[in-house]
């Protein structure tokens, strides 16, 4: 198995999904506003969470990377999940999150999506990463701008109309290189 590393800001824990977030996540995959704009758009039951969440952690052993749990630091409380994505027809490496209702406008999405960005950039050394972010989901393309995401195209993904959000790795003059 690949040891998933731990992640810290301010705030916030990134680390592995694990059974103690299982009632959690399911209750926030059962829920209509959290998977309104994710998968096929329905909620989902607990043994299709256990699926997605198997899945998840199963995408770190294939790719290397993946989605991490949100944990406040204050008191371990499951936040929501964040991090890169690479399934099969996927157009790039996706940063995505999803938060429970009662973590979301408080700033966590931003403060876990930086920290996964940081990790593709300094750890994976990925050039670019993207968002897709379904049409209507207002919230989300806000997140993406606030995380410095470019808005590159509106593409139809998966069926539904989606935006396309760029990012790419701060400019860091190395030494001996020009500036």
């Amino acid at each position: 198995m690949t040891d998933i590393p731990i992640l810290e800001t301010p705030r916030l824990r990134l680390t592995a999904l694990a059974e103690r977030h299982f009632d959690d996540y399911a209750e926030m995959l059962a829920d209509p506003e959290s998977t309104r704009y994710v998968g096929s758009g329905v909620p989902l039951d607990r043994v299709n969470a256990w699926r997605s969440m198997a899945m998840l952690l199963g995408h770190w052993t294939l790719r290397g990377f993946g989605m991490w749990a949100v944990e406040r630091r204050e008191d371990d409380q499951f936040v929501g999940r964040v991090g890169l994505m690479f399934p099969e027809g996927w157009p790039n490496i996706e940063l995505g999150w999803m938060l429970r209702p009662e973590h979301r406008g408080q700033g966590y999405a931003t403060e876990a999506g930086r920290a996964a960005l940081d990790f593709a950039w300094r750890q994976l050394r990925i050039p670019r990463v993207i968002s897709l972010v379904r049409d209507g989901n207002e919230a989300s393309d806000r997140v993406a701008k606030r995380l410095g995401g470019e808005y590159i195209e509106a593409i139809d993904f998966l069926g539904s109309p989606t935006h396309v959000f760029a990012y790419y790795p701060p400019q860091r003059n190395e030494p001996g290189t020009p500036k």
